[in-house]
């Protein structure tokens, strides 16, 4: 069997970043491709067979440049970076800094000063397809980014004046549990609601520059219902959990747009708290606005999942779940119909 070895030389400082705690980032990165990978004097040495060599090369190159762009590297860095790595084609053996180029796309900065970016290939697409279309629907599993890239994307373009308002809106609907009554006013009965929300507008914004700004209406958060018989212009609208509005409710909501407007509305269409039998205004909406103009429908899946790698395990899990129970009830449903007949 061929076996080669290259080397790479990593500075100094970016050794702790890109080596993990206890290696434990090369630890991965070895047990992915089958191959050894050792630090002597500054120097990461790589050994085994050489397509294996040249595909722990490209992932420790790229995260290495992300620590040099400044960045603390993370699990999930190094799980997508191998996953990435994994996908390219073996007749092209193409090899592009896809990580670099997806961290040179600064949306804004936290209030802490913490820069905002497009972590996966799908979130930078969905971040270009929002700056490029006038409605888009950004889909996929929780943890994806996208409510808070969205936020984020209309935080910045507030700031810029390209807007004069932003509106955040979502269904008041319980996540398959019954609150029954809530006291205080009507503000206090939707904000457990509305909570998403107002946690990355805090982030991003400053609770100060947040309050203030809403108290001149500048920036609203409301339920969907509040929607109605309005016509929105010059705004940044953001219809968040989506998949819990009914059809009426989404034709409600999108014909609300009026000039200079852009509206970004996002959903998982896994995760519905709608009534049994009921239809998913987002559901719906795919199908009908398909092929209208500047409307964009992002799909993210498990892979641009961005918070603790646990969580992409528990999505993975769960679409592989829902996949195989997809099929065993259609077979039952066969089986059903071929003994009638």
């Amino acid at each position: 069997m061929e076996w080669t070895e290259c080397r790479i030389h990593v500075p100094t400082e970016h050794m702790q970043n890109i080596f993990g705690q206890y290696d434990s980032y090369m630890k991965k990165i070895e047990r992915s491709f089958g191959a050894t990978i050792v630090d002597r004097d500054g120097e990461v040495r790589i050994a085994g067979r050489p397509g294996a060599v040249k595909q722990a090369e490209h992932v420790i190159k790229q995260l290495t440049g992300l620590s040099e762009r400044g960045n603390v590297i993370q699990e999930q860095n190094v799980d997508y970076a191998i996953a990435m790595e994994m996908e390219i084609k073996e007749e092209t053996k193409e090899q592009k800094d896809v990580l670099i180029e997806i961290d040179k796309d600064c949306i804004c900065h936290t209030v802490n000063g913490k820069p905002i970016k497009p972590k996966t290939l799908g979130q930078k697409q969905y971040v270009d397809a929002i700056r490029d279309n006038m409605i888009v629907f950004g889909l996929g599993p929780a943890g994806t980014g996208k409510t808070y890239l969205a936020m984020a994307m209309a935080i910045t373009a507030f700031k810029k004046e390209e807007v004069s308002r932003i509106i955040l809106t979502r269904p008041a609907i319980e996540a398959g549990e019954k609150l029954g009554f809530l006291p205080g006013d009507l503000q206090s009965k939707v904000d457990p609601y509305l909570r998403p929300l107002y946690d990355a507008l805090y982030q991003i914004m400053g609770a100060e520059s947040f309050a203030k700004n809403m108290e001149k209406g500048l920036i609203e958060v409301a339920p969907l219902a509040y929607m109605r018989g309005r016509t929105l212009d010059n705004a940044y609208i953001i219809l968040d959990e989506a998949q819990n509005t009914t059809p009426a409710q989404m034709k409600m909501f999108l014909t609300r747009i009026g000039f200079g407007s852009k509206v970004v509305v996002t959903g998982d269409a896994s995760q519905k708290d709608l009534a049994p039998g009921t239809a998913s205004g987002l559901d719906v909406a795919v199908k009908v606005l398909g092929k209208i103009e500047d409307i964009a429908f992002c799909q993210l899946t498990s892979k641009d999942v961005v918070r603790h790698p646990l969580v992409q395990k528990i999505v993975k899990a769960y679409e592989d779940y829902e996949k195989a129970d997809g099929r065993r009830q259609a077979k039952a449903k066969g089986g059903r119909e071929k003994r009638r007949t």
